[in-house]
């Protein structure tokens, strides 16, 4: 798309104004939009979502935790270099850093298990947690039921914890 303002560039500023109700759209080149006054929009506000992201990692991040000098064995990614940058390598980075990252995870989302639709496949978690994990989780699970009175879940969790203890190890 062409500047709507010099006709002459390639656009790759996109302006969307709603002034009572009604829309106007500009595209324009970053030389027009400059000279416009919509050139870095975001500078008064010192935004920058690597320092962002990298402080939310960083402030639980004591520097003996940082630096354990494991890699992620898909993309090469240190957890220093997680923390450095505000952003995750790639998806392995996800598990190989899992327990570090988690607090982060959940400060940022507020929960840490997916609630939403999601592919088995992607349920990793799961087969990495251990056995023993699983149980202390339901047990803590069935004891909050139990405190809130809602006593039909901490049966089943209590079954739930019984069958895992003495079933087979199925992992």
């Amino acid at each position: 798309m062409i500047c709507q303002n010099c006709g002459k560039r390639e656009a790759n500023t996109h302006i969307k104004q709603i002034i009572n109700g009604d829309m106007a759209e500009s595209h324009l080149c970053s030389d027009c939009a400059r000279h416009l006054g919509y050139s870095d929009m975001f500078s008064g506000f010192d935004l920058d979502l690597a320092d962002f992201f990298g402080g939310l990692l960083g402030d639980m991040m004591s520097p003996a935790r940082l630096s354990s000098g494991k890699r992620c064995p898909k993309c090469g990614a240190s957890f220093d270099d997680i923390v450095r940058e505000g952003k995750v390598g790639c998806s392995q980075c996800y598990e190989e850093f899992y327990e570090k990252l988690r607090p982060s995870i959940q400060r940022i989302h507020g929960k840490i298990k997916h609630s939403g639709k999601t592919a088995r496949a992607a349920s990793y978690r799961e087969r990495l947690e251990s056995k023993e994990e699983k149980i202390e989780t339901l047990t803590r699970l069935m004891e909050e039921a139990a405190a809130a009175r809602n006593f039909e879940e901490a049966a089943r969790l209590r079954d739930e914890i019984k069958e895992m203890e003495g079933g087979a190890d199925s992992e």
